[in-house]
């Protein structure tokens, strides 16, 4: 993940007062935003246990959030439905397990040498049934934290990449571990589509991973740009580390042109450095908009998010900054609904017209970027 900058407890107070009622409740939720909102910021946020006291009190003191990021898991083989690709997720949870735990103060000696053993045991090559076995291993593991009283988040980062790598059978298991553990075990995923789009997308028979998906179908929390008050401060904090100071004006064109998005802000501040003897504070709000949205990494920002858009969103984006025809079906309305949840287009003032969002975004959009 990288070391970030430790943010103050009310950042993302929205989501987070929404994360922290499935907290109090061992509840699972899917978090879903789009490329540069900013998601990996949230997850650090997420883990400091100074957040977790402010929102869930006392029952903070036995909780424990465990990153798993799914770009750490190693090479895997080629067939789809290996029983090496399931241990392969059960190796990974184990590992962030032992190092979210580590040195194990809540475990007896005794305790820690088992779990110690158990640990080592899901490593072991050795053994021709480690594949299989590594179930039964992770759960032994995870049991000694559940006896003590433990209530775990495992949330996984990336968890597009896990869908697409791991087999169903994985994730039927994981609910079945979570079933088992009702009131102290559950899932936050991070992704950049709602799951069941990445179902569809990834070709994962629906039925047989159901178990699984049915768990967030009441929790679905959308990740969108910063509030006013989070993106003033990182916009300080931008300023601060490029020891520069910006004007009250300037700051508001910025905050205005970016929407708030975490990366556009971020590289959008960076590309200032490019404005030799220029006085920012002359500049119109369409001239600085312009200017910005010829940059190289701000239109790089841009296609990350337009990157992690469905090719139905990206259609739907075409035909609103009018590059193609508007087509009314029922795969059209669903992209304008997920593109509204996702804080990529809004309804104007009279409710009758469709704007994209940010400004930036909307100028990359408007440039056809199928072929920029």
């Amino acid at each position: 993940m990288g070391s970030t900058r430790k943010q103050p407890v009310n950042f993302r107070k929205e989501e987070l007062e929404a994360i922290a009622k499935c907290w109090s409740s061992a509840t699972s939720a899917a978090l879903v935003g789009i490329g540069s909102v900013g998601k990996s910021n949230l997850l650090q946020h997420l883990d400091d246990p100074e957040v977790q006291k402010h929102y869930i009190g006392d029952k903070a003191a036995k909780f424990k959030t465990i990153i798993v990021d799914a770009n750490m898991l190693g090479p895997l083989p080629a067939d789809r439905d290996d029983p090496v690709r399931c241990w392969a997720g059960y190796e990974l949870m184990m590992h962030r397990l032992f190092l979210a735990f580590y040195p194990f103060e809540m475990l007896t000696n005794e305790e820690a040498k088992q779990f110690f053993d158990t640990y080592q045991a899901l490593q072991d090559g050795t053994n021709p049934l480690f594949t299989y076995m590594a179930l039964r291993y992770f759960e032994l593991g995870l049991e000694y934290f559940m006896r003590k009283g433990y209530t775990i988040a495992f949330m996984f980062d990336e968890f597009d990449e896990m869908l697409r790598q791991l087999p169903v059978k994985f994730f039927q298991t994981l609910r079945g571990i979570r079933d088992s553990n009702k009131r102290q075990l559950m899932y936050i995923t991070l992704t950049r589509s709602p799951l069941v789009t990445l179902v569809e997308r990834f070709a994962i028979p629906v039925l047989d991973i159901e178990p699984f998906t049915e768990l967030f179908t009441d929790n679905t929390i959308y990740v969108g740009p910063y509030n006013d008050t989070d993106g003033r401060a990182m916009l300080s904090e931008l300023a601060r580390r490029r020891q520069r100071s910006y004007s009250d004006y300037v700051n508001g064109l910025l905050l205005d042109i970016t929407g708030r998005y975490a990366g556009i802000l971020r590289v959008s501040v960076n590309s200032l450095d490019e404005f030799v003897n220029v006085n920012l504070n002359a500049l119109s709000r369409n001239q600085l908009l312009e200017a910005l949205a010829v940059k190289p990494a701000v239109r790089a920002e841009c296609r990350t998010i337009w990157s992690s858009l469905n090719r139905s969103e990206q259609q739907v984006l075409k035909a609103v900054a009018r590059l193609s025809a508007y087509n009314v079906n029922p795969e059209s309305e669903f992209a304008v609904h997920m593109l509204l949840q996702k804080g990529i287009l809004k309804l104007d003032e009279s409710g009758q017209k469709l704007e994209i969002l940010p400004p930036l975004f909307h100028m990359y959009v408007q440039s056809n970027p199928d072929f920029a």
